[in-house]
């Protein structure tokens, strides 16, 4: 009993959940003025190949990297004096403490940040930075969580839930509200889905402003906790491991935040983790933007063409924050470019004499081809003793000048490997789409 009295909140109560209104949404933009910065909504450079009109909403413009100092600033400036005098603490695996510290740091208000110990050292680092005292405690957000509450009850200070306090989820609508003013014909607009306080902010102020436009909420294959508790009617509990949208890993999502969701959202969509690194590679090749692998997601999912329904239309894409570690972007720049046909690795078995694999670089320098790395091997090789096999990654331009590449290997040598490349992921992918919430569900027929 008394672990439950310690844990418990308020603000987020399964049994009290509290409905968010425009006009408290409206007051929270007024409020936040001068705060937070009012980001730009831009038209993608890819929209013409993408074949509608895409618009990105860049939060991770703001000051700490995330669209997160919204619903922060909104709550922070609602404590009473006494409030403030305490202290403000919260869970968290980044994006909402970093934002919670800056904020607290600027009105000079005592705050802790209470991280997993698996949270990237990146956010870590940039959190303390933010003049917040940081303590790493848990395996996951459930168990840093029980200890934040822990030093609530014991230091008397308010607690607040980065994704499901009301006057977070207020703050955070601020978001749409904004997208209206800058693409007033909006037809439809993509939020990425973690603990749910973006999308339940968001699909009240756009659904209260114009109320045609589709709101569509993204999550990853290995973050759907929304998609999963939307499909049973419920919340319920998942276990996410490693994800490149660390910021969508919430195992369950807020209470307040799921009942604002529900016949307010047209549709939950599920895209493959593979795609959110391409969309990473191309939001910084295409439009110069370092995004985060959760602020991605939307422009991953229109990528890979789950959105027939919106051809010709105007989308806007939130890409909700910037915080991404740098081995991890390096990764995923890998990634999008194997994805694409243009890093690939093979095996080729050549003369093991002068020449021979002068012989290869040159076919491959003649093709336009560079050579990223090379390890020949020759104690396991099965030819002759005067062969050697060639471990090689290179570059090529995409999938025609790889398979121009695989047709001159053929030619030329007869002992060789390439990895299968039957499911090249240039064409649109098969992936499960979450559950249609739309009472009239217009928005995917054709």
């Amino acid at each position: 009993m008394m672990n439950q009295d310690i844990d418990f909140d308020e603000y987020c109560d399964p049994n009290n959940p509290r409905k968010i209104k425009y006009d408290d949404i409206l007051a929270a933009s007024r409020r936040i003025v001068g705060g937070v910065v009012r980001t730009p909504c831009s038209k993608a450079h890819m929209s013409d190949k993408l074949g509608m009109e895409v618009f990105l909403k860049q939060e991770f413009l703001q000051y700490t990297g995330c669209f997160k100092e919204r619903g922060v600033r909104n709550t922070l400036m609602l404590l009473s004096d006494e409030q403030k005098k305490y202290g403000v603490i919260s869970a968290t695996t980044g994006n909402h403490g970093i934002a919670m510290g800056h904020h607290a740091n600027v009105m000079s208000i005592p705050c802790v940040v209470v991280m997993p110990i698996t949270t990237a050292m990146n956010k870590v680092s940039k959190c303390e930075r933010t003049g917040a005292k940081v303590l790493l405690h848990g395996a996951n957000i459930n168990e840093a969580k029980s200890h934040a509450m822990g030093i609530r009850s014991e230091k008397r200070m308010t607690y607040i839930n980065g994704y499901d306090h009301p006057n977070i989820m207020e703050g955070q609508g601020t978001v749409g509200i904004e997208i209206i003013e800058q693409v007033p014909g909006v037809d439809a607009v993509l939020v990425p889905v973690g603990g749910g306080s973006l999308l339940a902010g968001v699909a009240v102020a756009i659904k209260h402003l114009k109320p045609d436009t589709e709101i569509y909420g993204i999550e990853t294959d290995k973050t759907c906790s929304m998609v999963e508790s939307l499909r049973k009617n419920e919340r319920v509990m998942m276990e996410i491991g490693s994800t490149i949208a660390d910021g969508l890993a919430v195992g369950m999502v807020g209470v307040n935040s799921f009942h604002n969701t529900k016949g307010l959202v047209d549709k939950m969509i599920v895209v493959k983790e593979d795609w959110v690194a391409r969309a990473i590679m191309h939001l910084v090749e295409d439009e110069k933007f370092i995004v985060e692998g959760a602020g991605a997601t939307t422009y991953a999912s229109v990528m890979a063409g789950l959105f027939p329904n919106l051809k010709g239309k105007k989308v806007v894409c939130i890409l909700s924050g910037g915080n991404i570690d740098s081995t991890i972007l390096a990764r995923a720049l890998e990634r999008g470019m194997s994805a694409e046909g243009r890093l690939v690795k093979f095996k080729v078995t050549v003369h093991d004499r002068p020449g021979g694999m002068a012989e290869l670089c040159a076919l491959l320098a003649n093709m336009g081809i560079t050579l990223r790395d090379l390890v020949p091997e020759r104690a396991w090789v099965k030819a002759d003793v005067f062969s050697v096999q060639l471990k090689i990654i290179a570059e090529t331009r995409g999938w025609d000048h790889l398979k121009e590449l695989v047709e001159q290997i053929k030619k030329h040598y007869k002992e060789y490997f390439f990895q299968d490349m039957g499911d090249r992921s240039d064409k649109a992918p098969t992936t499960r789409r979450g559950p249609c919430l739309a009472p009239n569900p217009v928005c995917m027929q054709k």
